[in-house]
């Protein structure tokens, strides 16, 4: 009896769950199934907007590229500040220049590797960057934030109660079979529990972490706690009078003495004169497209001040790190992207086929009401 009434109890709760948030559901895993391709939809839309890029044996150097793009938007556009530089990792792909403005409204600047030339530039607020706004807060900035944090607590709810509902575990080969053939109600309630067990793991790990992101700074203090490991402090440069900042190449070299055999990805330049100049590297056991290896420098003298391996660093570290690959499911490579697009489609098909069970059972349970009453007039009659 306690068994069928906590089922009950979670039939219930999946239920008005599932209808009240599968709208924004749907939302959130049509734009996440489109970021899981994300490289590969910015290199065709920077490739159609300004060309191709045709490799070549060598690459400028990065100095050079760096120094040469500085002196123009110095003279020509001197509200920019330079903020950060994306490295290609393709031969085919251009080095991105990312600028801010005192507003906050910044533009990339895409230059050619091979011959350093400018091929044009862009708004920040690229395809790309709305689509993720679209995804962890509804473009409505900190409340959007919030509320997409609660949906990703409540998904969790969700996929919890579908497993103990699921009717494989009496019958495992029931669990995930379809009747093609069969009456619309039972053909949607056999396509809902087939697709929610088949992605129950995936949704539950994309809303755990987007969770954990969207409430970050509730999350990280827990992380770091229940395993027991302390936040490093952030790296810290020691300006004095009249020193400038080292030289990019020699600042490169150190960088990658730090970190033998990475891949440079991305340089994150000071805003500030007591920051550090962070180069952030790629090793090839990762599968961050960015990497999550970083260099920190003093960028007056190039003291090393922190290095970050992604392999060897503490576990509460190495927890959030693995956020990234599990959102959006590089953790396999191609086939768990191909699988994560899948998995993005899912509340569509979850909430389709829910919301035509719940028509079914509503016009069911009105059809019993409406005989109740004709039996109750013709027995007073």
């Amino acid at each position: 009896m306690k068994s069928k009434t906590f089922r009950n109890w979670a039939f219930t709760l999946h239920r008005y769950l599932g209808l009240a948030m599968g709208f924004v559901l749907i939302i959130i895993g049509l734009t996440g199934s489109l970021l899981v391709f994300q490289k590969e939809i910015n290199h065709f839309l920077v490739a159609q907007q300004f060309g191709y890029i045709s490799p070549q044996e060598a690459p400028l150097s990065l100095e050079s590229v760096v120094n040469t793009v500085k002196a123009e938007y110095d003279s020509s556009r001197k509200d920019l500040k330079l903020n950060k530089v994306y490295l290609p990792s393709e031969p085919d792909e251009p080095i991105m220049f990312a600028f801010v403005a005192p507003d906050d409204k910044g533009i990339d600047v895409l230059v050619n590797p091979y011959t350093g030339a400018i091929m044009g530039e862009r708004s920040d607020r690229t395809l790309i960057l709305l689509l993720y706004e679209l995804h962890y807060n509804l473009m409505a900035g900190d409340i959007g934030m919030t509320i997409v944090g609660v949906i990703a607590f409540l998904l969790l709810v969700l996929s919890i109660t579908g497993v103990i509902l699921w009717p494989g575990w009496r019958r495992l080969i029931a669990g995930f079979k379809i009747k093609w053939n069969a009456h619309p109600k039972r053909l949607n309630f056999d396509i809902h529990k087939v697709a929610g067990i088949i992605t129950v793991v995936f949704l539950t790990l994309t809303a755990f972490t987007g969770f954990c992101w969207n409430f970050y700074d509730f999350t990280e203090p827990i992380i770091y706690a229940v395993t027991f490991t302390k936040k490093q402090p952030e790296p810290v440069s020691v300006p004095k009078p009249g020193q400038l900042p080292l030289r990019l190449a020699e600042q490169l070299k150190i960088a990658d003495a730090a970190l033998p055999g990475a891949m440079v990805r991305s340089i994150s330049f000071p805003s500030q004169p007591e920051d550090s100049l962070t180069i952030s590297f790629k090793l090839p056991q990762e599968n961050a497209e960015l990497g999550q290896s970083n260099v920190y420098l003093d960028q007056y003298t190039g003291k090393v001040l922190r290095v970050d391996n992604a392999l060897k660093m503490p576990l509460g570290d190495r927890i959030l790190n693995s956020f990234t690959p599990l959102h959006y499911g590089t953790f396999g490579g191609l086939s768990t992207r191909i699988l994560y697009v899948f998995v993005g489609l899912s509340p569509l098909i979850l909430f389709i086929s829910g919301f035509v069970m719940y028509q079914h059972r509503y016009r069911e349970k009105s059809v019993r009401h409406n005989q109740v009453i004709e039996l109750s007039k013709n027995h007073q009659d």
